[in-house]
C-alpha cells in the first residue's frame, strides 16, 4: 500500500508518494541503493544548519534524485528528469524538505509491517 503526503515547495503543493516500489524504480533510473543514500542525507544534513550549508554535491543530488522519484511515482505527468522538474521551482531547500520525505518514508514503512502483522494474522504464522 502506497502512502501519499503533499509537501509545499516554493509555493506549490507537488504530492510525493513512498511505496515498496520506489527502492526499485530508484536503482533502475539512478543505479543506487536508495537506503544508502537516504541514511547519507539525514545525516549530512544533521551535521549542518541551513544557513550555512556545507553539503557536498553527491549529497544534494541523491537527495533532489529521491525527491524526484517520490514526485514521479506520484505524479505521472512530472518531467522525465529530475533537472526537468527541478526547474520548475526558484527555490528548494533540502532542510525543509528532508524531514518530510523521511516522515513519508517512515509512514510507508510502519504501513508494511502492520500489513504484514495482519496477513501473518489472517494466515496463521
Amino acid at each position: 500500500m502506497a502512502i501519499v503526503k503533499s509537501i509545499v515547495i516554493d509555493g506549490i503543493e507537488v504530492p510525493f508518494r513512498a511505496s515498496a516500489a520506489i527502492p526499485r524504480m530508484y536503482r533502475i533510473k539512478f543505479r543506487r541503493d536508495i537506503f544508502k543514500d537516504l541514511e547519507a542525507i539525514v545525516a549530512a544534513v544533521g551535521e549542518n544548519e541551513e544557513g550555512a550549508s556545507t553539503l557536498d554535491t553527491f549529497t544534494l543530488e541523491a537527495f533532489e534524485n529521491i525527491a524526484y522519484m517520490m514526485a514521479k511515482y506520484a505524479d505521472p505527468k512530472v518531467p522525465d528528469t529530475p533537472e526537468e522538474w527541478l526547474d520548475q521551482f526558484s527555490t528548494f531547500s533540502i532542510y525543509q524538505i528532508v524531514p518530510e520525505i523521511v516522515e513519508l518514508w517512515a509512514l510507508n514503512a510502519e504501513t508494511e509491517v502492520e500489513s504484514k502483522k495482519e496477513l501473518d494474522r489472517l494466515t496463521g504464522k
